[in-house]
């Protein structure tokens, strides 16, 4: 006889084939475990209520007597009602049900029913969703509703669950160790699973749901800790850099390093002094210094006689980066070379970048994902950092790391991530914030126009062109859309091009350009050959045009609220006063609330969290590109709180000298090391 265990496939039940189990599958439902943890979204109070306290629109059960002979009345093509009145305690009520004629056989006048469905208070009546025998509604049903699809009925799930609750409840140990049950007032696993398909009560189903939705926080907090902990065992490399070369370049520099700046660098050069793989995040706003701060760190692991490499995601911000760190590094013996895909396969220029490669002489490269093809060798690589390192998947990251022996690897983002995406999809990663902006630096003024009153934005923009600056238009869309009623780049473009001209002149750069194009196009706009460029979001992020004051934003309540604190960041990067002007003239609240943030705060980090309210987690960077996981129960933006403090206890058990051997933690520790042999499988 197999043995009993929540791992076995659905398949295992009575009555569940090949076809149920296609259906199942298509639910995300292979295993026992799976089913036991497919649970409801939300409930149905089936108890009968009073009257005086309905509220419109609220789904009821009201109880009393038929007290009317039931009509049948068709309309439409096959569409019919049927309607009656139920005599309650209060009043008499008009009851509707569509599409349902075979009800009128269970509804004899006179008798006592119960019937649950939507209330309207205007019309004193109620649309009929359920029909129950009056001794049903008067146990104090609560009923579970699942989502289903048109393969498999709820009816159908419902059973499932009761004959595998049946089957393998002594199955369902706790996984959450004892003393956490107790301390967070939880319920064992058994009475957690059996709450939220088979309440008592809806007091009952909300404690079942805290206790899964820390139960599920906490587990993966687990995974993530383990990880953690794994990669700083494994051997890594310790630099031994020169201390006092990097103090006399900290001391070269033209500006002052901000605290926040110091504290990071500290930071960082602390992991890659031990003997451990680095895995650290840097995040820090549009603006705060995070370029700085890499060169530090890269010639730290230089000056100890390691490669560093420095991969970003277009070709645009790599050209940017080694301009900009050419200057930084000028006076030094650090050789740059950059490697993107216009360097081409087989020219001379690239045979000479990949032999300065692998034999050392080229310290720093910098480039796109070019850096991980199969030619390119290093000699003695180091550190590894990735910008915007959300832009780049799973594999191109781990590929470059393995381009060098147990790498010290640091990730940048210039897009601040807020507490709960920082702990679900880098809960791994060690992270340091930057979180101070330079001396000086000025915010950029943002004002929400609507198009009826761009006119006078644009004299606005004159009166900047004629002091000699610059600005951005950027708009959603490259070309009409028959389905969207947005600006797009080509028809704003023709209308910029009207209204400046013969004053000054207009440039469009757009996505489906090819990257020799739009690096002509920015090296033009650059040297002000045109005052104006029109783009589309190409430009979000690594532009860097210090004589841009004016970044407008067509349609801007279509963007995201953290693309647009983007966008802005391509502006105030000079000495003058920048302004964003966001233009819209939103359809829906959430539209509203997006420009009313934008205008109030120049705050990344408060930005992003308010991002992440109104949007969620997958829209903001899109579950499969991040890594951030898909929970069955838990809302990470809801219930921070508890991810929260199912990180920190996961830290703790973790930190604890042989807990995997310690009785508390056996269950917990057999789990995970299933879960995370299969995630290995699967990867």
């Amino acid at each position: 006889m197999p043995e009993k265990t929540l791992f076995a496939p659905v398949s295992a039940l009575a009555g569940v084939g090949l076809q149920r189990e296609k259906a199942l599958n298509e639910l995300g439902i292979y295993t026992i475990e799976d089913l036991l943890y497919y649970f409801p979204f939300r409930y149905e109070d089936l108890r009968p209520q009073d009257m005086t306290s309905l509220v419109d629109q609220q789904k009821v059960t009201l109880e009393g007597k038929i007290a009317s002979e039931p009509i049948i009345a068709r309309y439409g093509r096959k569409k019919n009602r049927i309607n009656f009145r139920l005599l309650t305690d209060q009043e008499s009520v008009m009851v509707t049900f569509f599409n349902q004629p075979w009800l009128k056989k269970q509804l004899v006048m006179n008798e006592k029913i119960a019937v649950y469905g939507k209330w309207d208070a205007r019309r004193r009546s109620l649309t009929g969703m359920k029909l129950l025998p009056f001794s049903d509604a008067n146990s104090g049903e609560v009923e579970a509703v699942y989502p289903a699809n048109q393969h498999i009925r709820q009816a159908t799930i419902k059973k499932l669950v009761a004959q595998a609750f049946e089957g393998y409840a002594s199955e369902l140990v706790t996984l959450i160790p004892a003393p956490l049950v107790e301390k967070y007032r939880l319920v064992d696993r058994r009475t957690m699973v059996h709450d939220l398909h088979f309440p008592e009560n809806l007091r009952n189903a909300k404690l079942a749901r805290r206790t899964a939705t820390f139960e599920e926080f906490f587990t993966f907090q687990m995974e993530l800790q383990v990880l953690k902990k794994r990669d700083q065992t494994e051997n890594g490399i310790a630099i031994q850099y020169k201390l006092d070369k990097i103090k006399r370049f900290i001391a070269d520099l033209p500006y002052e390093l901000t605290d926040a700046q110091k504290r990071v660098v500290n930071e960082i050069c602390a992991d890659l002094k031990r003997p451990i793989r680095m895995n650290r995040l840097l995040q820090g706003d549009v603006g705060s210094g995070k370029t700085v701060v890499a060169a530090i760190v890269m010639y730290a692991a230089i000056t100890a006689g390691y490669q560093a490499a420095l991969m970003a995601p277009t070709e645009i911000l790599a050209e940017q980066h080694a301009n900009n760190l050419t200057k930084i590094f000028a006076g030094t013996d650090v050789n740059i070379g950059l490697l993107t895909g216009s360097s081409g396969s087989k020219t001379k220029a690239r045979r000479a970048l990949l032999e300065g490669i692998a034999d050392g002489d080229i310290n720093l490269v910098i480039g796109t994902h070019a850096l991980i093809q199969d030619d390119v060798n290093f000699k003695k690589l180091g550190l590894v950092i990735i910008d915007e390192q959300h832009r780049f998947g799973v594999k191109q990251r781990e590929t470059l790391r393995k381009k060098g022996q147990n790498v010290d690897v640091l990730a940048m983002t210039a897009t601040p991530i807020p507490r709960t995406l920082a702990i679900t999809a880098y809960g791994e990663m060690d992270v340091s914030i930057i979180d101070q902006m330079p001396n000086g630096r000025k915010p950029v003024l943002t004002s929400w126009v609507k198009n009826s009153q761009v006119k006078g934005m644009l004299d606005f923009v004159k009166k900047q062109f004629a002091a000699g600056h610059q600005a951005f238009v950027v708009t959603p869309l490259i070309e009409e859309s028959e389905s969207l009623d947005l600006k797009n780049a080509m028809a704003l473009y023709e209308q910029l091009q009207s209204a400046f001209r013969p004053d000054y002149k207009v440039g469009l750069l757009h996505g489906r350009m090819k990257s020799d194009e739009k690096d002509q196009i920015m090296q033009q706009f650059k040297a002000n050959e045109f005052q104006l460029l029109v783009s589309t979001t190409v430009i979000e992020v690594g532009v860097d045009v210090p004589n841009v004051t004016v970044m407008i934003i067509y349609d801007a309540d279509r963007f995201g609220l953290a693309q647009l604190h983007q966008l802005r960041g391509r502006v105030g990067r000079g000495k003058s006063q920048a302004y964003c002007i966001l233009v819209a003239d939103p359809k829906n609240e959430t539209g509203i609330k997006r420009m009313k943030i934008m205008t109030q705060s120049n705050d990344g980090f408060k930005i992003s969290e308010a991002d992440l309210q109104l949007r969620g987690s997958g829209d903001v960077f899109g579950n499969k590109q991040s890594g951030i996981p898909e929970f069955r129960i838990g809302d990470p933006v809801v219930d921070i709180g508890a991810l929260e403090t199912a990180q920190l206890e996961a830290s703790k058990i973790v930190q604890t000298a042989n807990w995997q051997t310690q009785k508390t933690y056996q269950v917990l520790n057999t789990y995970l090391e299933h879960v995370m042999q299969k995630n290995a499988n699967f990867d």
